[in-house]
């Protein structure tokens, strides 16, 4: 079966072509992202209006080169899955709307798939990950904690009070004068930094271990460079923060997964691509028994590969939405 997957939750353009024999075996044929960063870095942030206009103007580009890459034509594709939320509704139009088009002139069925979802299963594209298993999904616009007992079946342990911990990377870029997108620049200059130069803050949630908090972080690094004058080095303030946020990020995973009781633990998500997160969730996991597995920095941001397989699951069942789906911002997973 091939699958065409299109994704457009948020400021990414993403197409791919999935081949699955059955379920859990997949193959990406091809998978293509046109990102919109040059475009929202003078705002510092997404521009709901731009990101929907950037995905009208590049959708079927972005659907045409995963054709091509992957060897096939439209008359090759036997079923469609497409994000239908959570994010910016407009943008999930964009993708929605183009897919049920493209559903009925071929003639394929097509599902709607939870953006979440894809996450949670994107280690899956390159790992056989058992089940029960523990997911840290970390991005811009979320960061939450997942006991995935079965591929449908997700149980939500803890989430984010208020910013997400790729907002709150991207928020801390913008007030250091750091540019857009901020999660890969505060990583690199982390890189030249001490990470125990400045005590920031690390917040935990009042009767509940596995939620997060990521706005007090943000809030301290504006206070401490309103306070400081230029004193400290760019990279030992990158550095501190980042070691915070890692942190905060840590102490939650680790307890879930001594509560529940799972020996892996699934890093997911834009932020799972920074590097002091992955090195120092896999040496913990390590020292538990446990073991960390994480997609190629490819699969960690948004991208249609993950959602062709969230949706090929559904496929391979037999199930099918109709035309009539709408997308939808806040869409549960």
């Amino acid at each position: 079966m091939l699958i065409l997957g299109i994704e457009s939750s948020c400021d990414d353009t993403a197409a791919a072509v999935l081949e699955v024999v059955e379920p859990g075996r997949a193959t990406v044929r091809s998978s293509v992202v046109a990102n919109q960063d040059k475009v929202h870095a003078t705002y510092g942030g997404v521009v709901p209006e731009l990101a929907s206009r950037e995905h009208i103007l590049g959708i079927l580009p972005a659907i045409e080169i995963a054709l091509r890459e992957a060897g096939c034509e439209f008359g090759d594709i036997d079923s469609i899955a497409v994000t239908r939320g959570p994010g910016l509704v407009g943008s999930l139009l964009v993708g929605l709307m183009c897919a049920k088009g493209l559903a009925q002139r071929i003639g394929v069925p097509m599902v709607g798939v939870n953006h979440l979802e894809g996450h949670i299963l994107a280690p899956m594209l390159e790992h056989t990950l058992p089940i029960p298993f523990l997911a840290l999904v970390v991005s811009g616009g979320h960061t939450a904690l997942y006991l995935v007992e079965d591929i449908g079946r997700y149980r939500r342990l803890g989430r984010t009070r208020d910013d997400a911990a790729g907002e709150a990377f991207d928020k801390v870029a913008k007030l250091m004068g750091l540019g857009y997108p901020g999660g890969r620049v505060i990583d690199q200059l982390a890189q030249r930094g001490d990470p125990k130069k400045l005590r920031l803050p690390r917040a935990r949630v009042k009767h509940a271990p596995l939620d997060f908090s990521f706005s007090g972080i943000k809030t301290a690094v504006a206070l401490y460079l309103q306070d400081d004058g230029g004193a400290t080095a760019a990279g030992d303030l990158a550095a501190s923060f980042q070691e915070a946020v890692v942190d905060m990020l840590l102490r939650p995973t680790l307890e879930a997964a001594r509560e529940f009781d799972v020996d892996t633990i699934a890093l997911t998500g834009g932020v799972a691509a920074n590097s002091r997160l992955r090195a120092r969730l896999d040496e913990a996991a390590r020292e538990e028994g446990r073991k960390l597995v994480a997609p190629a920095f490819k699969y960690c941001t948004d991208n249609a590969a993950m959602i062709a397989l969230a949706g090929s699951y559904r496929l391979l069942r037999g199930e099918r939405d109709s035309l009539a789906i709408d997308a939808e911002a806040n869409l549960p997973l």
